[in-house]
């Protein structure tokens, strides 16, 4: 049985081989953790999908494969094991070839069936796992001179702690501007978000917007909430699950907002799947709330404090980043007070929620100071024009702005 690396987004289009959990002859059970996959969404443990034996694994730790390509064989429990061809060269492990049905009694001459793409491992240049490129960040150590002594000689986690165990090393000569500069080696996830974002800017063309909403009573409603919050559910109840429920709301108001391009079709969404931008150690991630229109404010809060907690200490799984269908970021909390985000591509919009300052505002023909919150949206300018988006961002801020009192939060 060949083993394909799953689809994890419409935007993901390929993955990098962070670590083998298992190894050719290992019996393996089903949903077993096979492999460690890093794609710009998440760092994921792979399952096995059957039991079996490993018989082949045919992409190497490091290695950029596209999604859905054969990385690894498995001879499941049960099934005979078909006579194999000889193992490529470069290849780990014998690779057995699917031949077309030769009768109940193994008569009759095989014929191969043609094989689907498999992960094709650059041998032009070294790539190195993710626990790899950390360790020799973290202490400043040249992989350049690093010698490798795992598979194909690729450098493992114990040839970086030997360099670093022996010291530093003699400074090597340098040109006469490198006093000035320093070159730091890319992540494979910083790599991918790169690719995300030029995606993001070439293929869609983007329009931006703001308004600014008086969010007296979100500040004054959870300040109330609060205070036995904390206790009650065990986690703290922020601003943020409000305008979750608002713009949940909203996208049900206007559908079109909550879709992608088609080429020759704008593709409505039926589910409300609200992407949370998390910032985390390895770079930006997107966890999903899925069907957020029909939780309630705390079980959105409970929602964005588990995947934001999982995303930053890298236990998010695959289901947590698939099947966005808009995006919202708090830039807010990093002190922001306008943005012009890029559209996560396929999706039609991106909301940010800014800093909650206070300002001088009109208030009954009379100068009030009031807590006021712009919002921001950048939206694919195929899809909708300035009424639609304008319709959409007003409504999430007639939403935010009729917070009170009585807003329920179970």
């Amino acid at each position: 049985m060949r083993i394909e690396l799953p689809q994890v987004g419409e935007s993901v289009t390929e993955g990098v081989i962070g670590k083998w959990l298992k190894q050719i002859g290992d019996q393996v059970d089903k949903y077993d953790p096979l492999v460690e996959v890093v794609t710009d969404k998440v760092n994921m443990e792979m399952p096995s999908p059957e039991s079996g034996v490993l018989t082949a694994i045919l992409a190497d730790e490091g290695a950029t494969v596209p999604m859905g390509a054969v990385i690894a064989e498995i001879q499941v429990d049960g099934e005979e094991s078909v006579p194999a061809d000889p193992p490529a060269i470069g290849r780990t492990g014998e690779l057995l070839k699917n031949v077309a049905p030769v009768g109940p009694t193994g008569s009759g001459t095989p014929v191969p069936i043609p094989e689907p793409p498999r992960a094709e491992v650059a041998s032009s240049r070294k790539r190195h796992s993710p626990a790899v490129l950390r360790l020799a960040q973290e202490h400043s150590v040249d992989l350049a001179q690093v010698t490798g002594t795992g598979i194909n000689g690729r450098i493992t986690r114990k040839d970086v702690q030997s360099v670093i165990d022996a010291g530093p090393a003699a400074p090597a000569p340098t040109m006469p501007a490198a006093a000035d500069e320093e070159r730091v080696p890319l992540t494979p996830v910083r790599r991918m978000i790169a690719d995300h974002m030029i995606r993001s800017a070439s293929e869609i063309p983007q329009a931006w917007t703001i308004v600014e909403a008086n969010v007296s009573g979100l500040v004054a409603r959870r300040a109330v909430a609060k205070t036995d919050f904390e206790a009650r559910e065990g986690i703290n109840i922020t601003y943020l699950p409000f305008v979750i429920k608002a713009v949940a709301e909203s996208l049900k108001e206007n559908p079109l907002l909550n879709s992608s391009w088609g080429g020759d079709a704008v593709i409505l969404k039926n589910r409300i799947n609200i992407g949370i931008a998390a910032d985390t150690s390895d770079g930006l991630v997107v966890p999903v709330i899925h069907d957020a229109d029909a939780m309630s404010i705390v079980a959105l809060a409970h929602k964005v404090h588990d995947l934001t907690t999982r995303a930053r200490q890298g236990e998010l799984r695959l289901e947590d980043v698939q099947g966005g269908t808009f995006t919202l970021n708090n830039t807010g909390a990093l002190g922001s007070i306008a943005s012009q985000p890029l559209v996560n591509h396929p999706q039609a919009a991106i909301l940010t929620t800014e800093a909650i300052v206070k300002r001088a505002i009109v208030v009954d023909d009379a100068i009030a100071i009031r807590p006021m919150m712009n919002l921001c949206m950048s939206f694919d300018h195929r899809i909708m024009d300035g009424a639609e988006a304008s319709a959409f961002i007003n409504a999430v801020r007639r939403r935010v702005e009729a917070i009170g009192p009585d807003t329920p939060v179970y």
